[in-house]
């Protein structure tokens, strides 16, 4: 049995080149929620994704508002041949503050959707998790999860925390 390679997933149907179908230019609307069903804040959204690393990665560069204060963010999205594995490396200036949440996943079949978690002020660790969807060319959809942490419920109880919906720019 052969070893995929970086070169095998590029092909069509493979998952780098999966990645870089989301390469373009972006806007939309952003929603964020820090109360599950709580809707607090929806706002208009650019971003731009570009391969970055020969291909590699794709760089996800966006600006957009919160509750009408500038924020801006940069994202590399990942396939990890080896351990087939999506990765995702996240900072903004809001949400992520001044730390870099790194995400991991195994490559399940589902699409890209990696997990991690962070430091609550207080308690247990949040679970967080990001799922990326572009169900046709010209549209994707970037969503993040809270995982709330809970011993009654394996894995905690999942609740939409930011959903973009984006359309490529003409």
């Amino acid at each position: 049995m052969t070893k995929r390679t970086f070169e095998d997933s590029r092909q069509e149907g493979g998952l780098h080149h999966r990645l870089a179908q989301l390469a373009g230019e972006w806007e939309g609307t952003t929603k964020t929620w820090f109360e599950p069903d709580k809707l607090a804040d929806e706002s208009p959204w650019r971003g731009t994704i570009r391969p970055v690393v020969g291909g590699r990665f794709v760089m996800h560069e966006y600006e957009g508002s919160m509750q009408g204060k500038p924020l801006s963010g940069v994202a590399i999205y990942g396939y990890h041949v080896d351990s087939d594995r999506f990765e995702m490396a996240w900072v903004d200036s809001f949400h992520t503050g001044t730390s870099i949440l790194f995400s991991k996943a195994a490559n399940e079949s589902r699409g890209y959707n990696v997990l991690t978690s962070y430091e609550a002020p207080s308690g247990p660790p949040w679970g967080w998790r990001t799922e990326i969807q572009q169900p046709e060319p010209d549209r994707l959809i970037i969503t993040h999860y809270n995982i709330i942490p809970d011993n009654t419920i394996p894995g905690g109880l999942e609740a939409k925390a930011v959903e973009t919906v984006y359309r490529r720019k003409r």
